[in-house]
């Protein structure tokens, strides 16, 4: 009998698969950027920064018809030092653009974006001395959502691309470390030249 309830429990649909590991008695064997991308990737804190009309539609995500608690990010988050996901939904002005730089700054390392929408994207049908034409020329983007407004739907298929790209990083790669720096290479100093009139 105990065998028996061993292997349903192993076999349970409800409990996390994580690739490339070894299972066996209670002991478990992967490599640590496997474990650290899975909870991280499952564990995602959206920020809420809604502009625009997309606001709707990223809010709309946590309803119940969409549900994104099924991936792990039914949290939004109010504080940037609670959240690892900056979702910038519409269109940026340039007054709103400092702002937007100073909460990205405050969110904890490793942090990602989501530029949804053609307004936050691209500047959309704001073409004018305004708008920021484009996210990224204030924080790094991740992952772009097309659409004005986008649907719900896009920006789940979003999420999940994003996720994706959490469980390729490497533990290096999340690191933000100054470079080394080199010794400098000492070449051998010039011979002073004497000048015949001095005394």
């Amino acid at each position: 009998m105990d065998k028996r309830v061993q292997e349903v429990v192993l076999r349970d649909s409800a409990t996390p698969a994580i690739p490339n590991m070894e299972v066996g008695g209670n002991v478990l064997i992967t490599r640590l950027d496997e474990i650290v991308n899975w909870a991280r990737r499952n564990s995602i804190f959206p920020l809420t920064f809604g502009l625009a009309c997309c606001a709707i539609e990223m809010m709309s995500t946590a309803g119940s018809r969409f549900d994104i608690a099924r991936f792990g990010m039914e949290v939004f988050r109010a504080s940037p030092r609670q959240a690892d996901l900056m979702i910038v939904a519409g269109r940026v002005s340039k007054k709103m653009a400092p702002v937007l730089r100073q909460i990205y700054d405050q969110m904890p390392s490793p942090k990602w974006v989501v530029s949804m929408g053609a307004c936050a994207s691209c500047g959309g049908i704001f073409n004018n001395y305004a708008i920021v034409q484009g996210v990224d020329q204030i924080v790094p983007v991740d992952v772009y959502v097309p659409g004005c407004p986008p649907s719900p739907d896009a920006l789940i298929y979003a999420l999940i691309k994003l996720q994706q790209k959490i469980r390729t990083q490497r533990l290096g790669m999340l690191l933000e470390l100054n470079p080394r720096p080199q010794p400098a290479l000492e070449s051998p100093s010039p011979t002073p030249q004497l000048s015949e009139g001095s005394s």
